[in-house]
């Protein structure tokens, strides 16, 4: 789950929370249209893992390796590190379909290489979280498949 008013995503399993790290979603706030820039709310899936194997700090350009490895240096630009969850809309008309689809917006759970910026909204739709949390959700705790929750508030059920 993805708290964007309290930036923090919880990773709950047979409702004991399992997980827990601070997020930077988007500075445009939550939405679902294409060109917001914003981040996608409602039910989602993990479409993909992207980056096993690669070493820590990884830096993404197309989701491909660009040989360049962050190491806490300050950078130009959004960063995309380490590993990346692309996540998938499972809501049609509202993360799903034509002028709304997620997964079509290339919005991730990645690592960045602001992690001073994490605890408040500074992204450009995707979830950031720091390089740890994100080789921990990608290599141990989340799989292809599981559900995500992107809100303000606790979900009702799953799609």
């Amino acid at each position: 789950m993805v708290d964007a008013s309290a930036q923090l995503l919880r990773v709950l399993e047979n409702g004991a929370e399992r997980f827990r790290c601070a997020v930077s979603t988007s500075e445009n706030g939550l939405g679902c249209r294409e060109g917001s820039g914003c981040t996608p709310w409602g039910w989602h899936r993990i479409a993909e893992v992207i980056g096993e194997g690669e070493p820590f700090g990884t830096r993404f350009s197309s989701r491909e390796p660009t040989g360049e490895v962050w190491t806490g240096q300050a950078v130009e630009g959004d960063w995309i590190t380490t590993r990346i969850l692309w996540l998938e809309g499972l809501e049609p008309g509202v993360n799903r379909g034509p002028g709304v689809d997620t997964h079509d917006r290339y919005v991730y759970i990645h690592g960045t290489a602001r992690e001073d910026e994490l605890g408040r909204p500074g992204s450009h739709g995707c979830v950031r979280v720091s390089n740890m949390a994100v080789e921990e959700l990608a290599d141990r705790i989340l799989s292809v498949g599981d559900l995500v929750w992107i809100g303000p508030r606790p979900p009702d059920s799953p799609a």
